[in-house]
């Protein structure tokens, strides 16, 4: 199964791109679902054809193998939460939180994101489509959205540790003897961590799960971009390629006072591309194609106008294809004696105005960049060593460690 997700800033038009790149994997003979996670719903209106939070199959000249939906995060909020929150709540009850706490803590943030991400997760396994192309939220949503599995698993191992879950007897205690209703909280609990190591997995661990930025030639949407491909990086997902979209075609030699305009905006716009193009080789993208799409006189919506914009997005390349990408964290260096040195590289793009920091936290290694936190496992041979250096540059950070000497001879 491949996923592609795309996103990009409201407006820059990766709803457009999403589903042509649906309506052309399905007209190579491929089965395709395109599926919209954005509260905005615009992906109906883009194809020209109804959408519900069920898949149905688009009548086009696709082939057949095009079909459409949209989440319904309300929908899901208000069926598949409300029995985990009462689960929840009499977990909570059972530790001594009285019922008003205990109703306002399984409030949670980021709940609709999960839900969200699950229901794709769920979509990508029930139909006879061999590829998943969403239409994720603006960007800011969407590296929240895609954060959440982690987080929300962080934040149920702390609140409810799995061998806390897993003793029955505690359990039934704390619950005063009803084991019946502390076997179904724990079930539920432990069916939710499930879940999010699912998710997890889809996300960061599957090669065929990538993420497609889309942008338009602007100094400002390029900036975003830019933090989008830091944040994606620190969170271990995979970004398979960056597309412009809405370049402006280029004016000739014309003399005119429109044709000055085009010139002059369009210099602007290949000023920005070659940053861009600097910003991809540094990203995790690794050699895959930055992609444009010239600016179209007509709005492409239907099928047939959105594989024409597809056949110009990407000729005879396959859409699907893009590099294997870095994993987040390599370790080099070695040796037994106290006066060994190991590296640990995050391959997280950096801009130079970016502001880092870093903490050791136990066995994991706390990154901060730009507001962004992320939790790193330090693997085994690290635990015993102390931090030494740490230096950064655009393409990641790279932190020195040397042995501890009150643990590394244990």
């Amino acid at each position: 199964m491949r996923v592609l997700l795309f996103t990009g800033k409201g407006g820059v038009g990766k709803t457009t791109l999403a589903a042509a790149t649906a309506a052309h994997l399905a007209r190579s003979g491929r089965k395709v679902l395109v599926v919209s996670t954005d509260p905005a719903h615009s992906l109906a209106d883009v194809l020209g054809t109804p959408a519900g939070p069920e898949p149905s199959e688009v009548d086009s000249e696709a082939g057949g193998g095009l079909f459409v939906s949209h989440v319904d995060t309300r929908r899901l909020v208000d069926d598949a939460w409300r029995e985990l929150r009462r689960h929840l709540g009499t977990v909570l009850a059972g530790a001594g939180v009285d019922e008003l706490a205990a109703e306002e803590l399984t409030v949670l943030p980021g709940v609709e994101e999960l839900l969200a991400l699950a229901e794709v997760e769920r979509l990508s396994r029930g139909g006879p489509w061999d590829t998943v192309v969403v239409d994720c939220a603006p960007t800011a949503e969407t590296v929240r959205l895609l954060a959440v599995p982690e987080a929300f698993a962080t934040y149920l191992e702390r609140l409810f540790p799995t061998h806390r879950r897993v003793v029955r007897g505690l359990l039934a205690g704390l619950a005063g003897g009803s084991v019946e209703r502390w076997d179904a909280a724990a079930d539920a609990l432990g069916r939710l961590a499930g879940r999010l190591a699912e998710l997890r997995a889809l996300l960061t661990e599957r090669e065929g799960t990538s993420v497609r930025l889309v942008l338009t030639p602007e100094r400002v949407v390029a900036a975003e971009a830019r933090r989008t491909l830091t944040a994606l990086a620190l969170h271990g997902i995979r970004v398979d390629g960056l597309v412009v979209n809405r370049l402006l075609p280029d004016p000739g030699a014309e003399d005119s006072p429109a044709a000055r305009w085009m010139r002059t905006r369009r210099a602007e716009q290949d000023a920005v591309l070659a940053e861009l193009r600097g910003a991809a080789e540094l990203a995790v993208v690794g050699d895959a194609p930055l992609r444009v799409v010239e600016h179209r006189a007509a709005e492409p919506v239907g099928v047939p106008a959105l594989v024409e914009l597809a056949a110009q997005l990407y000729g005879d390349d396959d859409p699907l294809a893009g590099p294997a990408g870095q994993p987040l964290v390599s370790v080099t260096g070695g040796g037994r004696a106290l006066d060994s040195e190991f590296h640990l590289r995050l391959a997280v793009p950096l801009p130079a105005e970016a502001e880092i920091d870093l903490a050791r936290v136990g066995d994991e290694l706390a990154v901060t960049v730009d507001g962004r936190r992320r939790l790193v496992a330090l693997p085994a041979v690290l635990r015993r060593c102390e931090v030494s250096d740490a230096t950064a540059d655009e393409a990641g950070l790279l932190v020195s460690f040397r042995p501890d000497p009150r643990l590394w001879m244990r």
